[in-house]
């Protein structure tokens, strides 16, 4: 398994035009990835097959986050959401997700695909401050699930302060 490396302050970008694609399987390892994904994270297709997609996972993302996207998708319902991505080389890379569970003909969910675009500079700019916020409320706790149910609880306080469902949100940034 790749070691992670430290993160840098260099942001790289993709172009607007691009798509980044990857798929897998119901425990989150990947089964499918694009040559931008391969290009823009720094990992070979073959580097990455089997690898938990947390591989991509920045420190700066708090765990909420993915918490709100997995318990979105399980519910076999698409999210959009803005993740901060590491590259190998630690450097990094934001993203607009567009993350969905891949059904069979009984309506079981059998994998997840995501479709990663360029992101609005202003949507990052504001959900960068929330996203900390929410991390150092994480970082207060000492228990894995204490801090993860603490974070979620400050991701929500968010969105409802803003007077919109989490899925008109996003888009409102």
């Amino acid at each position: 398994m790749p070691i992670h490396p430290a993160p840098t302050d260099v942001e790289v970008f993709f172009d607007p035009d691009d798509i980044i694609v990857s798929k897998t399987d119901l425990k989150g390892r990947i089964t499918y990835a694009n040559k931008v994904f391969c290009d823009i994270c720094g990992y070979s297709e073959a580097e990455l097959m089997g690898q938990p997609h947390s591989i991509i996972r920045h420190p700066d993302m708090p765990r909420a986050v993915f918490k709100l996207l997995w318990d979105t998708i399980q519910e076999k319902r698409e999210i959009f959401a803005y993740v901060k991505n590491l590259a190998r080389d630690g450097s990094f890379y934001w993203v607009f997700a567009h993350v969905t569970p891949s059904l069979n003909a009984d309506r079981e969910i059998v994998a997840y695909h995501s479709n990663r675009r360029v992101p609005e500079r202003r949507a990052i700019e504001a959900v960068a401050p929330v996203y900390a916020d929410v991390l150092r409320e994480e970082q207060r706790h000492q228990n894995g699930k204490a801090a993860l149910d603490a974070g979620y609880r400050r991701l929500m306080d968010f969105v409802n302060s803003k007077n919109l469902p989490y899925d008109e949100l996003v888009f409102a940034l």
